[in-house]
C-alpha cells in the first residue's frame, strides 16, 4: 500500500493505536499522513511520543489513552503539555502495565484482565470507570479489572517486512507492536525496506519476526519512516531535529514556520527538508570551528 491508501481507509472518530515507545520506532510517516488528512475526532492509544504531539497539534485528537507522552531525551512532549494545560483533549492516563494488559485483553477478545497494578493508587480515583474484581478462588484477592482497549486501526513500524505482511524488528526491544496489531480490526505496518521472505529468515532469530501476515491489513515501504524517532540499528533518534521540533512547539509563529518547512507537502518533501536541515546543521557545526547547536 501507499501512505495515502492507508489513510483513505480511516474515518473520523476511530480509535487508532500507535506502536513504538516514546521517541523510539514510531510509525511517523503514517502519523504525518494522518495529521495532514481530513480525519479528526480520534481516540489515540499510545505509549506516546511525537506521534501524539503531531496529532494533537493538528487538532486530530479527541481523547488520548496512554501511560506517558515523552520524547525520551526531552521528558514531556510539548504539544501534549499544552493540550493538557488548556484542557484541549480528554485523557485516560494508565499505569504502563495496565495499558499493556488492556491491549492484551483486546488481543485475546476478553472484556478485561485482572492485575494488581493500580491498587492503593490515585489511578482508581482519576479513572473512575475502572472497577475491581475479587478472585472466585480460595485466596479471595482483589484485583483491578483492566478493561480491554480494542482498536479500529493500528500503525506500527518495523525494520524489515515482506510483501505479505510479515514484519521484523532488528533493534533491542519489540515494544508492544504485536499487541497493537492483534487488538485492531485493521493493522498497517510501515517498514524501512520490503524484502523477500527468505531475507527476513536470514536477518535475525525467529523471535525477531514479531509481526506475522495474519495480523496485518497492509504494508507500506517508508525509508526513514520513523524519523525523527530512532529505528535502531538503521538509525538513531535525530536529536538535533527533535530539538528543533520541541523548540518550535512553544511558539505559534515558530510552529507555523516548522509546519510550512517540514509538514506542508508529501513524505518525500519531508525527507528532503530534513536532509537540508541536517546539512545546514552540519555546516554550522564545522564552519569556522564554531558550533551553532540545534536550531530552536
Amino acid at each position: 500500500m501507499t501512505l495515502d491508501d492507508v489513510i483513505g481507509e480511516l474515518r473520523s472518530g476511530m480509535t487508532i493505536g500507535i506502536g513504538g515507545w516514546g521517541s523510539r520506532r514510531k510509525p511517523m510517516a503514517l502519523v504525518r499522513a494522518l495529521a495532514a488528512s481530513a480525519v479528526s475526532g480520534l481516540t489515540v492509544v499510545s505509549y506516546g511520543g511525537p506521534d501524539v504531539g503531531l496529532l494533537v497539534a493538528a487538532g486530530k485528537v479527541r481523547r488520548l489513552v496512554t501511560g506517558f507522552v515523552s520524547l525520551d531525551s526531552i521528558p514531556l512532549e510539548p504539544h501534549f503539555r499544552r493540550a493538557r494545560e488548556h484542557a484541549l483533549i480528554e485523557l485516560t492516563e494508565l499505569d504502563e502495565g495496565m495499558l499493556h494488559w488492556g491491549l492484551l485483553a483486546a488481543a485475546h477478545r476478553l472484556p478485561f484482565l485482572p492485575m494488581r497494578a493500580g491498587l492503593g493508587s490515585d489511578l482508581l480515583r482519576v479513572n473512575r470507570e475502572l472497577r475491581t474484581v475479587r478472585s472466585p478462588y480460595a485466596d479471595g484477592e482483589e484485583f483491578v479489572a483492566v478493561p480491554a482497549v480494542p482498536l479500529d486501526a493500528a500503525f506500527v513500524h518495523m525494520n524489515r517486512a515482506d510483501a505479505g505482511g510479515n514484519g521484523q524488528y532488528l533493534g533491542p526491544d519489540p515494544y508492544f507492536d504485536d499487541l497493537y496489531c492483534l487488538a485492531a480490526q485493521r493493522a498497517y505496518l510501515s517498514c524501512e525496506r520490503i524484502v523477500p521472505t527468505a531475507e527476513l529468515l536470514a536477518a535475525g532469530p525467529p523471535q525477531s519476526l514479531l509481526i506475522n501476515r495474519a495480523m496485518v491489513t497492509g504494508v507500506v515501504e517508508t525509508p526513514r519512516g520513523a524519523h525523527f524517532t530512532s529505528c535502531v540499528p538503521d538509525y538513531d533518534r535525530d536529536e538535533a531535529f527533535q530539538a528543533r521540533y520541541a523548540g518550535s512547539a512553544g511558539d505559534p509563529e515558530a510552529w507555523r514556520d516548522f509546519t510550512a518547512e517540514f509538514l506542508s507537502g508529501t513524505e518525500a518533501d519531508y525527507q528532503a527538508a530534513v536532509a537540508r536541515f541536517t546539512a545546514a546543521s552540519l555546516a554550522g557545526r564545522t564552519g569556522d570551528g564554531v558550533t551553532d547547536g540545534p536550531r530552536a
